[in-house]
């Protein structure tokens, strides 16, 4: 490994301490640190409300924003490797469509009951569904993934559209729930983000795998890798992953787009070193996205910064695409 992407991995390490100590603190509310490390010198008096804000409040939230942007550039890097397409990410083959359509049944049919659970379910059986139209004699061939995908992502839509249009007083509960955001997260939240950090270390360990993919199909099949299995794996931990995610904080897209498109111009395409350093880069951007939001713009939902950035910048691939 080079000793630049060494330091880059440090780097941002060193960043992602850094920016959670600094997110404790920022807020409507100005909480010293010394409220989460009372060995801290401070000049004020260290309040149990000032303890309440920063372990009941921002914590989870803080936490929640950062393991749910690691585990979207990381599905977006898996993608993207396993397609050998920078424009890919875990919501161009209907994960996020799935995920939408999940939570909306819950709102509309349910009253909100179990909508993580909806959601996760709808992310996974969304990818799952794609696997299997597009599976014909044992194979899935990566552009029929990608059609399928975006196939049944205007099917999904359609029928979220349906809802939302007979939803009601719920129109408002998904508008918000679809944009994406953290108000609402607590402590529960973050252990079921825990589990996005273990679909990140299995996919970690398939780092070689993808790097020989990335010769070919066929080369890689020569030189002993499983390429059908890999597809499964990956699409399942993808979807996994951004299920997780989707069921935590709503509809947030582009991080998995951004994220391992910037970070594979700095350290280069081997996944060995590309994953782990996409995985802190889309924790800092979607911690810091949401420390916007709830800093400055009065809970703004954080997919409306995410999108602002997000589709031009997509756009830019999409040119540099037709210019190559």
């Amino acid at each position: 490994m080079k000793t630049k992407n060494i330091l880059v991995l440090a780097i941002l390490c060193i960043l992602s301490v850094i920016s959670i100590l600094i997110s404790i603190c920022m807020g409507p509310t100005s909480v010293p640190l010394a409220a989460i490390f009372p060995f801290l010198p401070n000049t004020g008096t260290i309040d149990a409300t000032a303890q309440m804000i920063v372990f009941d409040v921002r914590l989870p939230r803080i936490l929640s924003a950062f393991l749910v942007g690691c585990g979207l550039a990381v599905a977006g890097a898996a993608m993207q490797g396993l397609f050998k397409n920078s424009m890919a990410d875990p919501y161009i083959i209907g994960t996020s469509s799935g995920g939408a359509l999940g939570a909306a049944i819950a709102i509309v049919i349910f009253g909100g009951l179990f909508l993580p659970v909806f959601a996760f379910v709808g992310a996974t059986g969304a990818t799952f569904l794609v696997y299997i139209v597009s599976t014909k004699k044992g194979r899935a061939p990566v552009e029929t993934l990608l059609l399928s995908g975006i196939a049944l992502s205007m099917f999904f839509s359609s029928i979220l559209s349906f809802l939302m249009y007979n939803a009601g007083k719920s129109l408002h509960q998904i508008m918000f729930w679809l944009m994406g955001g953290f108000w609402n997260v607590g402590w529960p939240d973050v252990y079921i983000g825990i589990l996005i950090l273990v679909g990140c270390v299995i996919i970690v360990a398939f780092s070689r795998d993808l790097n020989i993919l990335s010769l070919g199909e066929d080369d890689a099949f020569s030189l002993g890798v499983n390429v059908e299995q890999l597809k499964k794996i990956l699409l399942f931990l993808s979807s996994f992953i951004a299920g997780i995610a989707v069921s935590i904080a709503g509809a947030i897209g582009f991080i998995g787009l951004i994220t391992p498109h910037i970070i594979r111009l700095i350290v280069g395409p081997d996944h060995r070193i590309l994953i782990p350093t996409s995985f802190l880069a889309g924790g800092l951007f979607l911690l810091w996205a949401d420390n916007l939001t709830r800093t400055f713009f009065n809970e703004m939902p954080v997919g409306i910064i995410t999108a602002f950035v997000g589709a031009p910048f997509f756009l830019y691939l999409l040119r540099m695409r037709m210019k190559t």
